[in-house]
């Protein structure tokens, strides 16, 4: 019972391990290809799609639950994959410690902070996700991206959009501060 327990624990920790790892490794340089409206929206709202499992045009608080619990344990037993570089089924000391050491050599991992979780908890708030919408949202996000109404986002369009929203979410971190701020009981001032 005991050695399932701290088996049990292992693989968890080394899934950790092995998750931090990738989320660490530099994304590859790609060529920047124009989109076309199409291939825009369909890229945004095929995942909505395909969490539908019921088919009624919306994506349930349920149906966003199992789809993120279904690429949680995706991303589990690939990271076993990763640390299983002798494909025994089986986690050596020596796999474990070189994963570990590639990770120390990298250095620390960027601190997300806690703003995720609020920004979930008001997501769940507002109810299922209607497709329909989703759609209409992405075409109305593509025509604003496209500034030269040719129906094609270029290279330049779509890092002008990245630009715009990493400065819409920077102003959006700092009014949250500012009413949390407001909002946490003052100390009370020191004589």
């Amino acid at each position: 019972m005991r050695t399932n327990i701290i088996g049990g624990l292992t693989v968890v920790v080394l899934a950790a391990v092995a998750g931090v790892a990738t989320a660490q490794q530099p994304a590859p340089a790609r060529a920047v290809e124009p989109v076309a409206r199409e291939a825009f929206v369909a890229h945004r709202v095929d995942r909505l799609t395909s969490a539908d499992a019921n088919g009624d045009g919306s994506v349930s608080a349920d149906e966003l639950r199992a789809v993120r619990q279904a690429r949680r344990a995706e991303k589990t037993g690939s990271a076993f994959d990763r640390l299983d570089t002798d494909r025994d089924g089986m986690i050596s000391r020596a796999e474990f410690d070189a994963r570990a050491t590639a990770r120390a050599e990298r250095g620390p991992r960027a601190h997300r902070g806690d703003h995720a979780r609020p920004a979930r908890a008001e997501r769940a708030a507002r109810g299922p996700v209607d497709i329909a919408e989703a759609r209409a949202k992405a075409t109305e996000q593509f025509d604003r991206l496209d500034t030269d109404r040719d129906g094609v986002l270029s290279a330049a369009e779509r890092q002008a959009g990245r630009e715009a929203m990493r400065e819409h979410r920077r102003d959006r971190m700092e009014r949250r501060a500012a009413r949390a701020s407001e909002q946490s009981p003052q100390a009370p001032a020191s004589e």
